[in-house]
């Protein structure tokens, strides 16, 4: 082994050599429109037909051409590892840095996946660009070209991707499995929720048909109401917006994407605060209310809602509906959690490419109503149920942290030498 002298690369065996990118690869600049050639995606998963949920641009005669075996990365160096050897031809964003090989005798182009998909380059790139911030940083060519990569022979690098097609595809059946395994946790949590809200704990009580097909039968005793009925008030949060949010401000809020980030089913304390002077009109939430995110890129996840159960008063963004009433908070949380709910919220939403939901439409959600007696009993129920269910889910995904940081381990040591193909 000799010294690099790069800090990312470290050792390598005494054989292999050290090159920058601009030696070893052109960079691809022609123009071309996305009907002669289709738009293609570049994420962590590689480079793929365009994705559905991707913001699409307006400029599709002003895209950068991809060829079969050229290497496309994003240059935003905020979305690390979005990259990959393109087996497709077609076109991607002018954000993204289209590389073609010199000299294929220098480098296979499916080593090159390895070689420049791994943590280890990740994060070289991170270093090599500029920007103000971390979500405004950039890496272009003329900066990339200047990054050094370990290069093996041609028969080692054959050998190494040979190797870790063989164990990565191993570590991603694994993964696979155990993401499997958390949908169906899910889906069981789903169901559970979904019985308890809708028939009860007691399942010899009589039952009669509630007259709402997303519902189906509920408890005799049971009422169906419109959520407007339940609730005391139903209003939109306030004008937050990004500028807004200080880390030392004076008055605890939460703006509607940190409902789908941060957040769970449930939630005792904000993470985000502003200053009063920052807003124009103080509408506040309490313990117990019930907030909604107004907007979303999925059917499946509009109006996803959370309960407050914190004591500090705190402010509400714009996206956001907060629901007021005097039931059992997390009963009612849960009632509107449910399938049978969010049925009712994506209701002839599935073709939209941004999705919007309002507080008249949150208000007319017909959810099942026992005593308040009753509601606190299956709140305690699914609280218990549901702890259980996601310490499962939780468990799953450390699996899944654990296995994806062993593979990337595993390709690091290898595409440096570290370690070596028997």
């Amino acid at each position: 082994m000799k010294n690099s002298g790069i800090e990312w690369i470290g050792e390598i065996p005494d054989d292999w050599n050290l090159i920058k990118v601009g030696s070893i690869f052109q960079c691809r600049n022609e123009k071309v429109n996305d009907t002669d050639y289709p738009p293609l995606s570049v994420s962590k998963g590689g480079v793929v037909p365009q994705m559905d949920s991707v913001a699409k641009s307006d400029a599709n005669d002003n895209r950068k051409l991809v060829l079969q075996n050229d290497f496309v990365i994003n240059s935003r160096s905020d979305r690390k590892q979005s990259c990959g050897y393109s087996t497709l031809q077609g076109s991607v964003s002018l954000i993204n840095t289209v590389l073609y090989t010199i000299n294929d005798k220098i480098i296979l182009p499916y080593y090159t996946d390895y070689l420049m998909k791994n943590y280890g380059f990740a994060e070289e790139f991170y270093r090599w660009g500029h920007g103000i911030v971390a979500d405004l940083w950039t890496t272009r060519w003329q900066e990339m070209k200047s990054i050094v990569l370990p290069i093996p022979s041609i028969a080692i690098q054959q050998k190494i991707a040979d190797y870790l097609d063989q164990k990565c595809a191993a570590v991603d059946r694994l993964i696979e499995n155990q993401r499997a395994q958390i949908e169906k946790l899910k889906e069981y949590k789903q169901s559970v929720i979904a019985e308890a809200v809708t028939r009860g704990l007691d399942p010899s009580a009589p039952m009669k048909d509630s007259g709402v097909e997303w519902i189906g039968e509920i408890p005799e005793k049971w009422k169906v109401k419109r959520t407007k009925y339940v609730a005391t008030s139903i209003f939109k949060g306030n004008g937050i917006t990004k500028e807004d949010i200080v880390i030392d401000g004076d008055t605890p809020c939460v703006r509607y994407g940190e409902i789908y980030t941060k957040y769970n089913i449930s939630f005792s304390q904000c993470k985000t605060r502003t200053n009063k002077s920052n807003v124009i009109v103080l509408q506040y939430f309490h313990y117990g209310d019930i907030l909604f995110a107004g907007t979303g890129e999925l059917v499946e996840e509009i109006g996803k809602n959370i309960v407050y159960l914190g004591k500090e008063e705190c402010l509400a963004g714009g996206d956001i509906v907060v629901l007021r009433h005097k039931q059992n908070p997390a009963f009612l949380n849960y009632a509107l959690y449910a399938t049978c709910s969010q049925m009712q919220k994506s209701r002839g939403k599935a073709k939209l490419k941004v999705v919007h939901i309002s507080a008249a439409e949150i208000g007319n959600i017909y959810i099942a109503m026992p005593s308040i007696t009753e509601q606190q009993q299956i709140a305690d129920h699914l609280d218990k149920k549901c702890a259980e269910i996601d310490k499962l889910i939780s468990i799953k995904q450390q699996k899944i942290e654990t296995l994806t940081e062993y593979k990337k381990s595993l390709i690091y040591e290898y595409v440096t030498g570290k370690k070596e193909v028997g």
